[in-house]
């Protein structure tokens, strides 16, 4: 960051309200996005969300997250000596604040100086991994990181721990429970060693128990964090996929290690590879893509985010910014199944703002779901 560029850090209240925002039902880091973007803070949003769900039709009064209880969870996560991030601040990770569904919130322990640093790359694979993948992910990852590059994983065993293990000081792990949730329980050495020396994550308040709608939340913070994602291990169906399709739809590389056809833990790496992903066989191959990959490519930094609002929305008038035809017309373009939000702003025949600002009061009022890579489909 360039010394005329305005470091953004928000007050005690903005924190709580926009804390306050994602921990309501039904509000997730796109709709908290869109709705800062509507009202220009979260103390606003917090306040006139409510309004402008019951404007837009929803029949289940939208209840924000009670202040208390996150004012808890505040001081939870300052009793581990942990550090919040906010997206739209300064020091939030720029890689991971591009992405349309970065968590509104991110809690670290450890190093944080590893968060923005100038490459990453991404590791993850089979959990019940072969002696000969965790071999190679050692020294994959133990040679890229000694070149300057922080190895970001899931701290899962088999692939995930080996990536940490051969770059201790130089890696970051993304957890699907609560920063003081170790699991699994067999790394909990491996979890106190990236504590004191590497770096932790996680979206979730402290005491989350991990679960299995966690992960996908997780993966998409590995692939956020990363500048491409390499797989070494994976069955056909198997997060890993999920980390690397996340990774395409952030226009992130991904990478692979070809496997024995034989070998079920191979299916889903070979078919990267044949859908496209980059052959691995050894660090020089992921580091020359990556130092290619940064070749004339300029940091996004938050300073560049335009948080001023679109539109201030008072609780003494009800406003809607789409009328009632422009919202028939976009209910008429969807479908249980999903679509682009380009598709139905070139279908549609409205200003982009409309249909941008149409679909966040229908979200609001629980008519249509969004979907990963920009999509939508009616709820």
């Amino acid at each position: 960051m360039n010394k005329t560029e305005t470091l953004i850090s928000f007050s005690d209240e903005e924190r709580l309200a926009r804390l306050r925002l994602i921990r309501t039902d039904g509000i997730g880091p796109v709709l908290f996005r869109q709705l800062i973007m509507r009202f220009g803070s979260g103390v606003t949003a917090a306040e006139q969300a409510p309004e402008l769900a019951a404007s837009s039709g929803r029949r289940k009064p939208l209840r924000i997250a009670d202040a208390r209880d996150c004012a808890r969870e505040l001081e939870a996560v300052n009793r581990l000596d942990a550090q919040a991030f906010f997206w739209g601040e300064s020091a939030y990770p720029y890689r991971l604040a591009a992405t349309e569904d970065a968590p509104p919130v991110l809690y670290t322990l450890g190093n944080t100086d590893l968060l923005s640093p100038t490459s990453t790359l991404g590791v993850v694979g089979a959990r019940n991994a072969s002696a000969s993948g965790i071999k190679l992910t050692g020294m994959l990852a133990g040679k890229v990181s000694d070149a300057g590059t922080v190895i970001v994983s899931g701290l899962a065993r088999g692939i995930d721990a080996a990536a940490h293990k051969a770059s201790l000081s130089a890696t970051v792990a993304c957890v699907a429970g609560g920063l003081d949730v170790i699991y699994p329980r067999e790394n909990t050495e491996l979890y106190h060693k990236l504590t004191s020396d590497g770096l932790v994550v996680s979206e979730m308040p402290p005491g989350t128990q991990p679960q299995a709608r966690h992960f996908p939340r997780r993966n998409r913070i590995i692939s956020g964090l990363s500048d491409g994602v390499l797989i070494v291990e994976a069955a056909l169906r198997s997060g890993s996929l999920i980390t690397a399709r996340c990774a395409l739809e952030q226009g992130r590389d991904v990478f692979a290690v070809p496997g024995s056809p034989l070998d079920p833990r191979s299916q889903g790496a070979n078919k990267l590879l044949k859908d496209g992903a980059i052959l691995v066989e050894n660090a020089d191959d992921i580091l020359n893509e990556l130092s290619t990959w940064h070749q004339g490519k300029q940091p996004i930094l938050q300073a560049d985010f335009d948080f001023t609002p679109r539109e201030i929305v008072t609780t003494s008038e009800r406003i809607r910014t789409t009328t009632e035809t422009s919202e028939g017309t976009l209910l008429s373009l969807l479908s249980p199944s999903a679509v682009h939000i380009d598709e139905v702003i070139r279908l549609s025949g409205l200003p982009t703002e409309a249909v941008l600002s149409g679909f966040l009061e229908l979200e609001l009022a629980g008519k249509i779901t969004r979907h990963a890579g920009g999509k939508v489909s009616l709820s």
